[in-house]
């Protein structure tokens, strides 16, 4: 049996560092790849929501406007905030790598979600209104909607924090840093959600 050559084992040794340094990077890479992807997708049905949403607020206007007439700033506080949101809805997943553009979104959309609150209360005070069935269903819908808008966010709010533990995790931070993969924004509360609800009887 021939002696294998030293230079030949350094070579294999050489040969098996590489492959397995290539194998870690092209798995981990692909991981980040596969998440940042889950990330996207989680983005694109919090934008599907918020859609449904914007969808719905002519229908539930005009159905209010016939009961409550002279409540014209209520309804322009709407119409304002939806055409505020209405330039805000499908847009790039760049806002995803920017805190600022984010925060900006989720703002105006928690906007538009405090304006239709206050044209819900607005209707409290029309029992005819509350008793018409396009308008029982108009607010079924929305109610339905809030709640899908609420889940598609904590589904991308866990999703993003997957993908933030490995692109922060040593070592694929490493590879996150050479490969441009950042952190992503979550979702929060909005301010108003911070203090508690005054409630008068």
């Amino acid at each position: 049996m021939k002696k294998i050559s030293k230079g030949l084992i350094a070579l294999i040794i050489v040969l098996v560092c590489v492959l397995g340094v290539f194998s870690f990077y092209k798995n981990t890479y692909n991981s980040l790849v596969s998440m940042d992807e889950d990330v996207s997708a989680s983005w694109a049905e919090v934008q599907n929501q918020y859609q449904r949403r914007l969808d719905l607020i002519p229908n539930l206007v005009s159905t209010v406007k016939g009961y409550a007439k002279h409540e014209s700033d209520v309804f322009t506080q709407v119409s304002e905030a939806r055409s505020k949101a209405g330039g805000q809805i499908n847009i790039s997943d760049e806002v995803l790598n920017d805190p600022e553009a984010f925060a900006r979104y989720q703002q105006i959309q928690d906007n538009l979600g405090a304006s239709l609150q206050r044209l819900l209360m607005v209707t409290e005070q029309y029992p005819e209104l509350k008793a018409d069935q396009n308008f029982l269903a108009l607010q079924d819908q929305l109610e339905g909607t809030e709640n899908r808008i609420t889940v598609a966010r904590n589904r991308f709010n866990d999703t993003a924090k997957g993908y933030n533990k490995r692109v922060r995790q040593f070592p694929a931070s490493i590879i996150a840093n050479m490969s441009g993969f950042k952190t992503r924004p979550y979702f929060t509360a909005s301010a108003e959600a911070q203090s508690a609800p005054k409630v008068e009887f």
